[in-house]
């Protein structure tokens, strides 16, 4: 376990809050602060907590006294939360990861900084994490695949083994990916689509949506 650190989170909106409610109830760590950029500052505080601009967390909140979590969502293919994690660093800051304990995950998992890992996981055996990745609730990850760096993995993602997740994708809900293939760097994988080969670079993959097939089904039986 690491040791126990003063947290500031960065992000006001849903995923803020998600953050300061999962590491208040499910870490070692104490959120203190909460900080945004100062466009976005209306107020001088947020679900209690002190809310402070990032222009100026350094003065108030230093580095060397207090750890950060970036608490953004997908936004521009996770570009805006990579952008943020890396002006975080670049101000000195040690970025938290929080795993839940209630997934399981491997003891000495590689797992980068800055990761979001929420409930009911499976994470296998001699799997990598990179840094900056969000895992939304009930995925599966298999065994020797690797998450790149600024990913975000939507709930009830099935991804087999031996598989390579390459920088800034999204996967969206319910898909799932064959052992074996590598999901290039910047690829959005749709909800509920199937990938069975390798993918190309910036490609986006969408399974077939349902379609109405009757206005009758009051009269089929189930």
């Amino acid at each position: 376990m690491t040791a126990s650190k003063k947290i500031v989170i960065f992000g006001i909106g849903d995923i803020g809050q998600l953050a300061h409610f999962y590491i208040t109830n499910d870490s070692h760590h104490e959120v203190v602060s909460f900080c945004a950029d100062s466009q976005f500052v209306n107020d001088s505080e947020y679900l209690g907590l002190p809310l402070v601009e990032f222009e100026e967390i350094t003065t108030k909140y230093p580095p060397g006294e207090f750890a950060m979590f970036v608490a953004l969502s997908y936004s521009k293919l996770n570009e805006v939360r990579a952008g943020k994690y890396q002006e975080a660093k670049d101000k000195g800051y040690e970025l938290i990861s929080y795993v839940s304990s209630r997934s399981v995950v491997w003891e000495g998992t590689p797992i980068g900084d800055n990761c979001f890992i929420l409930e009911n996981q499976t994470i296998q055996p001699f799997v990598t994490i990179g840094n900056n990745v969000t895992l939304w609730s009930g995925n599966h990850i298999g065994h020797h695949s690797s998450i790149g760096d600024h990913c975000f993995i939507a709930s009830h993602v099935v991804v087999s083994g031996r598989v390579t997740v390459e920088p800034y994708c999204f996967l969206g809900v319910n898909s799932t990916l064959r052992d074996g293939i590598t999901v290039a760097t910047r690829c959005v994988i749709g909800a509920g689509a199937t990938i069975v080969k390798d993918t190309v670079e910036e490609g986006i993959y969408t399974g077939k949506a349902a379609e109405l097939r009757s206005t009758q089904a009051r009269r089929v039986r189930i």
